[in-house]
């Protein structure tokens, strides 16, 4: 597993000296995103994709639950006013429609949302801040702390998320 921290910088030159020292930490730049609001960031800094920018994730997980619930809810009604055969089966099928379909529909809409476990982050990357969001391994994050904190004093830390999965 990875965990995820969040760090504040001031500006466009300590976001290239933090990559830089996270590199030399061997943390890979696929890792390490940044994000602002106010102006755009130059092509060097990898720049937030549309999962960490958006509630997209979020919105789909909330879509496909109650797709789930709809489903099944649909597939219980088509049984009992229909005599069929095979009445488990359509349940399944309007249970993993509906899944699929909430899924879908949510995450439509959710890409077009700010993200909102960054919120609390919006006032700051307004006034011209940086986020960088890097993903770290479990096992690492104290000592990446430690890096970062004795070279990078103009930087603050901004939280922490410890359940990124290894995949992305």
């Amino acid at each position: 597993m990875r965990h995820r921290l969040y760090y504040l910088l001031p500006d466009i030159e300590s976001a290239r000296h933090t990559l830089d020292d996270l590199l030399l930490s061997r943390i890979e730049v696929r890792h390490v995103r940044f994000m602002t609001r106010s102006a755009p960031l130059p092509p060097d800094l990898p720049e937030a994709n549309v999962f960490q920018k958006t509630d997209l994730i979020h919105g789909a997980e909330s879509g496909m639950v109650v797709g789930a619930f709809l489903g099944m809810a649909i597939g219980v009604v088509i049984v009992m006013y229909l005599d069929l055969t095979s009445r488990a089966e359509i349940v399944i099928v309007t249970t993993l429609f509906g899944i699929l379909f909430g899924g879908w529909a949510a995450s439509l809409v959710a890409a077009a949302l700010p993200n909102s476990r960054l919120q609390s982050f919006y006032p700051e990357l307004d006034a011209g801040k940086i986020l960088m969001i890097v993903d770290v391994p479990a096992q690492r994050v104290a000592q990446i702390e430690k890096v970062l904190a004795a070279r990078h004093p103009e930087m603050r830390f901004s939280g922490e998320e410890p359940t990124i999965p290894v995949f992305p």
